[in-house]
């Protein structure tokens, strides 16, 4: 297993909208296995590969406390949308940013499993939030996109700010230890 690189806003490979997998073999499943190890490192509960830059209609999701429910969801398509709730969302392409976004509070969601076998599911709570934020990913959209164009700025600026000091940090770093690349 690997951990696989998390596009971050505003990389313009999050707008790619995603393809079917029609293929489901080994590389798929390592696939699977490099997005949960990724998942739950950065940490997060829910990951498109879109967001590694897998252009391939695929979500792992795990909401569980413990982590212990890994759930994959290849080819979805949601078949119903019931209610509306409002909660506060976060992505790991937006890492440290929190904001209110609206979705349906229950989903009747088809899809494939890894093995590429078809089932349907009733989803309510965190998981059917998650499912419809990932879902959002695999269409090329970010949670952003619900907020203002004013808000959606500062997000840009801010993480642009926060990646210039991590970068600075890492060739400090490398300085004080001696390091240099020829």
């Amino acid at each position: 297993m690997a951990l696989l690189t998390i596009l971050e806003y505003p990389d313009p490979r999050l707008r790619t909208r995603a393809q079917p997998v029609t293929e489901f073999d080994q590389p798929l499943a390592s696939l699977v296995q490099d997005m949960f190890e990724t998942m739950y490192a950065a940490p997060g509960i829910g990951l498109a590969a879109t967001q590694v830059d897998v252009h391939r209609r695929l979500i792992v999701i795990d909401v569980s406390a413990e982590r212990t429910e890994p759930q994959v969801f290849i080819n979805p398509e949601i078949l119903e949308r019931e209610g509306s709730c409002e909660t506060e969302e976060g992505c790991l392409s937006v890492p440290g940013v929190f904001d209110q976004v609206e979705r349906a509070e229950r989903v009747r969601v088809r899809f494939q499993d890894a093995t590429g076998k078809s089932e349907e599911r009733e989803l309510t709570g965190v998981i059917a939030v998650c499912l419809q934020h990932e879902m959002d990913h695999l269409e090329g959209k970010l949670f952003v996109d619900y907020l203002s164009d004013l808000k959606r700025e500062r997000i840009r600026k801010k993480l642009d700010k926060d990646r210039k000091e991590r970068a600075a940090r890492k060739r400090r770093e490398a300085d004080a230890r001696g390091a240099r690349a020829y």
